[in-house]
């Protein structure tokens, strides 16, 4: 890639500190090589994305996996490098770019708030925005203004954006592009797009949540008709093609993540028909999905960060004894009042278990719901007390973290 000097010395140094990092058991070295290596070079991270083609990906929830799906699906054409282990801010981007080498492709997973700063770095040919909102109450932008960050981000750039058509948050702060493709992928979370963010009129909607027609009963903001839709288990393209997705991951919100990761390689020549095959291969992302034994249990982990992340974990969810693990530390937000945005309800029929640091404040708020629970001190515990041979664990970020830990999951 003709690296400048000081740009080649840093890649190095970053691939060395992450290399050490795992071999020291310290971590995965996704994030502690690019901080060492931007100090050296600030501008590592525009140096090392000079001469590739460069998707970024965004939102509030699915960036991760939406980001293997189409780093997959991109992969028909050739190496592309990306951010796996979900290090969405510039240190982890420049960890994923430095380990992968000269790739044509980098697919990069964004955190909402850093979009127009790497926009500015790496220049993309693609940015896809999933959805937006509410998240980390302490720590983190209310919805309206992350919005309008994207959305002035937007406005200077030439690039082609794949957009979810279902998100009113999303489809204002894209509209200012003008090679825009839209995605009807979806949107079961409501409660933070009620409000027009051009207007500030109510916004109606007329079908079921997660496919329904939307517009501001005021100015003209209104669901765009998308080129690329969900049916079912089917995506179908512009040209009304059918393509039925047969995922390994659960859940109707992958299906629509899958959507997005076909319509971005679309935009790079890559036909559905070879990209979809790819898709049917991940198992695990960055530790979610996989079913584990342990304890002559099968035990599967979701992450859950925020309502909408919860929201869509009970529907991917089996059925069956069910532990939540929830921590408030400075990844998660140190503030749990978002577990009342949370209805919970949908546990009623199985059984719950809690642990955590903070399990006592999600105790009470399981309580306001009417769902019956038994905390367990432990992780370890939960395993123990599970009748049955089925477990399902949905846990926020550092929770999430340490069980993977205890399950020797690093994939």
């Amino acid at each position: 890639m003709g690296l400048p000097l000081r740009a080649r010395v840093a890649t190095s140094l970053s691939r060395g500190i992450g290399a050490l990092s795992r071999a020291t058991g310290r971590g995965d070295g996704s994030v502690i090589g690019g901080r060492v290596a931007l100090r050296l070079d600030p501008d590592l991270l525009a140096s090392l994305s000079a001469g590739r083609d460069v998707v970024l990906v965004s939102a509030t929830n699915g960036k991760t996996t939406t980001t293997r799906l189409t780093a997959a699906a991109l992969g028909v054409l050739g190496p592309v490098a990306s951010n796996t282990f979900g290090a969405n801010m510039p240190a982890g981007h420049v960890s994923a770019l430095a380990q992968a080498g000269p790739t044509p492709y980098a697919v990069l997973e964004v955190d909402e708030h850093y979009l127009p700063h790497v926009t500015a770095a790496t220049k993309p040919r693609v940015i896809a925005l999933l959805n937006l909102s509410r998240d980390q109450l302490d720590r983190a932008k209310e919805v309206a203004l992350l919005a309008a960050l994207w959305r002035e981000t937007l406005r200077e750039q030439r690039v082609h954006v794949v957009a979810n058509a279902d998100d009113p948050m999303v489809v204002w702060a894209a509209s200012v592009v003008e090679d825009v493709c839209w995605v009807a992928a979806g949107q079961r979370w409501l409660d933070d797009s009620w409000v027009c963010p051009e207007c500030g009129g109510g916004i109606r909607r007329e079908g079921s949540p997660g496919g329904a027609v939307w517009e501001c009963v005021t100015c003209g903001l209104r669901r765009p008709e998308p080129h690329w839709r969900l049916d079912g288990d089917t995506v179908v393209a512009p040209d009304g093609a059918r393509h039925r997705i047969e995922l390994r991951l659960p859940g109707r919100v992958n299906r629509a993540n899958a959507a997005i990761a076909l319509a971005v390689a679309a935009h790079f020549g890559v036909r559905p028909t070879d990209a979809v095959p790819r898709l049917a291969q991940i198992r695990s992302v960055a530790g979610r999905y996989t079913l584990v034994e342990r304890d002559g249990r099968a035990i599967r982990l979701l992450l859950a960060k925020n309502p909408a992340g919860w929201l869509e974990a009970f529907e991917m969810a089996d059925p069956t004894t069910t532990l939540l693990s929830i921590n408030a530390r400075a990844p998660d937000g140190f503030d749990t009042s978002w577990l009342y945005d949370v209805d919970f309800s949908p546990l009623r029929d199985r059984p719950v278990l809690i642990t955590g640091e903070r399990a006592f404040d999600l105790g009470v708020r399981l309580g306001v719901n009417g769902v019956p629970f038994t905390h367990v001190p432990s992780f370890a515990d939960g395993v123990a007390a599970t009748r049955g041979r089925r477990l399902e664990v949905i846990a926020n970020y550092t929770a999430f973290q340490q069980i993977r830990a205890e399950l020797d999951r690093v994939d």
